[in-house]
């Protein structure tokens, strides 16, 4: 039987949320000459709508050093090499470290694919990653709560440092109760090392909202601030539509690196 969470009154209690009413970044619906065929596609209620215009910001400092550890590194190329599988892509890159290189798969896929190809690769790169059984399982024994929003936010923060950065758990306030289920990032190691506003939606934000609500049953909202790169996630939050988000029109960054990189178009 399905259960349906209902958060009519979320109100985040230590930090802001701040959209710039512009519009967005990578085009929406440029074709590619690749059209790979996938089992798990997001939903969508209405067509989005692309633009050209940039946003004039600071140019970001130099991405922070991270030291990865093996097991850091073994999960950072394992989530390259299934987003390879998935695009069809070879997995050849003149990159340094293994965080560039997994960085330089997605600028890639943000160049050769539209939109919501972008989501079906992820999708079902995670998908290779989380095999059916073990997300059933979750799904299964944690169904919507507050221990399970609480363990799902603690978890994020201990297991996914290697691919955001460092994060804490912050408190919130659902239904006028307490609980720890947010996870804020200070400041995002993908959309830091990518610097571009279209892959931080289309290849991880949407992407993951999805999954975590498809494969493992619980809602999420992730929220970026791409003023200071920081990202909140909130656990048990529905997001709202993929038109209808906020993030959707945020600009690009002025100094795009895959706009200068890759040509992207914005």
């Amino acid at each position: 039987m399905n259960t349906k969470l209902s958060l009519p009154q979320t109100k985040i209690l230590t930090f802001k949320t701040r959209f710039n009413d512009t519009r967005t970044c990578i085009g929406l619906h440029r074709r590619s000459s690749v059209s790979p065929t996938l089992c798990s596609k997001p939903v969508y209620s209405g067509e989005l709508k692309a633009t050209k215009e940039t946003a004039t910001v600071i140019e970001p400092s130099n991405a922070s050093t991270i030291e990865d550890s093996f097991f850091s590194k073994v999960a950072i190329n394992y989530l390259s090499k299934n987003l390879q599988d998935a695009a069809g892509m070879s997995s050849s890159s003149s990159k340094s470290t293994d965080y560039d290189r997994l960085v330089d798969t997605a600028t890639r896929v943000a160049s050769n694919f539209d939109t919501k190809q972008q989501h079906e690769l992820v999708l079902s790169s995670l998908e290779k990653a989380l095999p059916a059984v073990i997300s059933s399982s979750i799904k299964m024994l944690f169904p919507p709560s507050k221990l399970s929003r609480e363990l799902f936010a603690l978890f994020t923060t201990i297991s996914f440092a290697w691919l955001v950065g460092p994060s804490e758990v912050m408190e919130t306030e659902i239904n006028g109760r307490k609980e720890k289920s947010v996870v804020f990032i200070e400041k995002c190691r993908f959309l830091e090392q990518s610097n571009c506003v279209g892959m931080c939606t289309h290849i991880c934000k949407i992407p993951s909202q999805i999954f975590i609500k498809n494969s493992l049953g619980m809602p999420i909202y992730m929220e970026p601030d791409f003023n200071d790169l920081s990202c909140k996630m909130m656990f048990g939050r529905e997001p709202p539509e993929i038109q209808d988000d906020p993030v959707m029109k945020q600009p690009c960054f002025e100094f795009c690196k895959s706009n200068k990189s890759y040509g992207v178009k914005h």
